[in-house]
C-alpha cells in the first residue's frame, strides 16, 4: 500500500475514534415501589422527624422530583397503571384487588424482548395473567427461601442481583410492604418518637395520631435501610455507576383524607431518580410528572422506542437531561372502588386542582385499616364530642360538594374549596371542560350499577357474613 495512503488510513482511524463514543451498555434498571408511602414523610421532602438516609443520599446522588402524582391512590390499580403506562380505567384493574388483564401490554415484556433479564420481587398484587412477563417473579408471600422475613417485603431484594444471569443487563421491581398497614411497635430497634412526627392539620394533633403516625415512620425507616444494602451491594459487584434507579409509592400514607383520595395527600408521590454519570447530583425538577411516565422512560433509557401504541404516559428522559423543561401542563387522577363504592376524578395544572365527585352523598372515607388505626378511633371520640376542626371532619362530611377547586399556590394541603367562588368561575369552566375532555378520549364512564361496599364505613369491619379476618385491603 502506497504510504501516503496508509498514513491517511491510520489518520482517519485515529480521528473516528476520537469522535465516535463507543457503543456503551444499555443500563441495568431499577424500580423500587413504595407500599402507602406519603412524599411528605421523607427526608428529602423536608421531613425533619423521620429517618431516612438512604434516601436522602439518593436524593444528593441524583434527581428528586417535586410534582410526582400517582393515577390513583389506591395500591393494585396503582401499579397497574404503571406496568401498563395507562389510566386505572384503561387496564382492566380500576378497583382494588382486580387482577391486570393479560391482553394489557406492559412495558417489562418490551425490555424482555429486548434481551434484559426482568425480575420482580417482593409485593406483587397485579393478578397471575402477567406474571410470564417476567423472567423471574418472587413474589414474597409465596417464596419459599431460607431468608428470615420481617414482613417489610424487601428480603428477596439482593437475593435477585445474585441468581441474576451475568451476560444481560437486567431490569428490577422491586416492591415492598412498608409502610403498609398493619403497624406493631418496636419495627426499628430505634423507634420513632411520637413527638417528632409531622401532624397535618387535617388529622387532629393528639397522642394517639402521634403514636400512629410514629410506627408509620418505623416501617418507612425499615424501607429505607434495605435501600440502603441494595446500594451497597450494587457497589461492591460494581454495577452502582451503569444502574439507573428510581423510587416511587403506590399512593399517599394511610391515614384519613391520604390513601383513597384525589387530594395531593393520597395521589402525590415521591419520585426519585439516580444514575452516575448521567443525572446531575442534587438536582431538582418541579415539572409536572405522572407515574404513567416511568414506563416510556425506562423503555427510553434502555435505548428503545417510548412510544407504544397502548402508552398514555411519556418519557421524562428530557427532564432528567435538563429538569428545566416540561413535558406536560396537567396531570390526571382517579378513585374507584377501594373497600367502599367511590368515583371522583381530577384535573391537576402547577396551581390549581380540580376534583369532580360523582357520588357526593358518599362520605370520604380512609381504607378499612386505616379505620381500625389508632388515628380514626380516636376521631370518632372527637367527632362525637364535637372536638374536630372543619378541616378533620372532611371524611365524615356527606353530601360532599360535587365540584372542589383549590389553589395549591396559596393552600398546598387542599382545605378550602373555592368551587363556589365566583372570582375563580373562569378557572373552574376551564378545567371543568379539560376534565370531561380527557374523560371523552379516555372512555371513561361512572359504574353503574353502584358497586356495594365492602365494610362499614364506621368501624372498618367486613360486611360479608363469615368474615373472622379482615381481608388485606391494599
Amino acid at each position: 500500500m502506497n504510504p501516503n495512503v496508509l498514513l491517511a488510513v491510520i489518520a482517519i482511524g485515529i480521528f473516528l475514534a476520537q469522535t465516535v463514543p463507543a457503543a456503551s451498555e444499555p443500563p441495568n434498571i431499577i424500580l423500587i415501589i413504595a407500599d402507602d408511602v406519603g412524599r411528605e414523610d421523607i427526608g428529602a421532602y423536608g421531613n425533619k422527624g423521620v429517618r431516612t438516609p438512604n434516601l436522602d443520599r439518593m436524593a444528593q446522588d441524583g434527581m428528586t422530583f417535586t410534582d410526582a402524582f400517582d393515577t390513583c391512590s389506591s395500591c393494585s390499580p396503582s401499579r397497574c397503571s404503571i406496568i401498563t403506562s395507562r389510566y386505572p380505567h384503561n387496564t382492566g384493574a380500576e378497583r382494588l384487588h382486580m387482577p391486570l388483564p393479560a391482553d394489557q401490554v406492559t412495558f417489562v415484556e418490551k425490555l424482555k424482548a429486548a434481551g434484559y433479564w426482568t425480575a420482580q420481587a417482593g409485593k406483587w398484587h397485579m393478578g397471575d395473567a402477567i406474571k410470564d412477563r417476567f423472567d423471574d417473579v418472587r413474589e414474597d408471600k409465596l417464596a419459599k427461601t431460607g431468608i428470615q422475613k420481617d414482613g417489610s417485603g424487601c428480603e428477596l431484594w439482593q437475593l435477585m442481583l445474585e441468581e441474576r444471569p451475568k451476560d444481560k443487563p437486567f431490569f428490577l421491581w422491586l416492591a415492598s410492604h412498608d409502610a403498609h398497614r398493619p403497624y406493631a411497635e418496636n419495627t426499628l430497634a430505634v423507634p420513632h418518637k411520637p413527638e417528632d412526627v409531622w401532624v397535618p392539620p387535617y388529622l387532629p394533633d393528639v397522642p394517639e395520631t402521634r403514636k400512629d403516625l410514629a410506627m408509620y415512620y418505623d416501617e418507612i425507616g425499615r424501607l429505607d435501610s434495605y435501600i440502603g444494602k441494595l446500594m451497597e451491594d450494587l457497589k461492591s459487584r460494581g454495577l452502582l455507576d451503569n444502574t439507573v434507579i428510581f423510587f416511587v409509592s403506590d399512593n399517599g400514607r394511610p391515614f384519613p383524607r391520604c390513601k383513597t383520595t384525589v387530594y395531593d395527600s393520597g395521589v402525590r408521590t415521591p419520585l426519585l431518580a439516580q444514575w452516575p454519570g448521567h443525572i446531575a447530583p442534587g438536582s431538582v425538577c418541579k415539572s409536572l410528572v405522572s407515574t404513567i411516565d416511568l414506563g416510556p422512560t425506562i423503555l427510553q433509557l434502555a435505548g428503545l422506542s417510548p412510544t407504544q401504541p397502548t402508552f398514555q404516559g411519556q418519557s421524562i428522559v428530557p427532564l432528567l437531561e435538563d429538569p428545566k423543561k416540561t413535558v406536560r401542563d396537567k396531570l390526571f387522577a382517579e378513585h374507584n372502588w377501594h373497600d367502599f363504592a367511590a368515583c371522583e376524578r381530577s384535573v391537576r395544572t402547577k396551581q390549581f386542582h380540580y376534583i369532580r365527585n360523582y357520588w357526593p352523598d358518599l362520605p370520604g372515607n380512609p381504607p378499612a385499616d386505616a379505620m381500625r388505626g389508632l388515628t380514626w378511633q380516636e376521631m370518632l371520640k372527637l367527632r362525637d364530642a364535637g372536638k374536630l376542626t372543619p378541616e378533620q371532619m372532611t371524611c365524615f362530611l356527606a353530601p360532599r360538594p360535587e365540584e372542589e377547586l383549590y389553589d395549591i399556590e396559596v393552600d398546598p394541603q387542599q382545605l378550602h374549596n373555592l368551587a363556589g367562588n365566583p372570582e375563580y368561575a373562569a378557572v373552574l369552566k376551564g378545567l371543568r371542560q379539560q376534565l370531561e375532555a380527557w374523560r371523552n378520549e379516555t372512555q371513561d364512564s361512572v359504574p353503574s350499577p353502584r358497586p356495594p361496599d365492602g365494610f362499614d364505613r364506621e368501624t372498618g369491619k367486613s360486611l360479608k357474613k363469615g368474615k373472622k379476618k379482615p381481608p388485606e385491603e391494599g
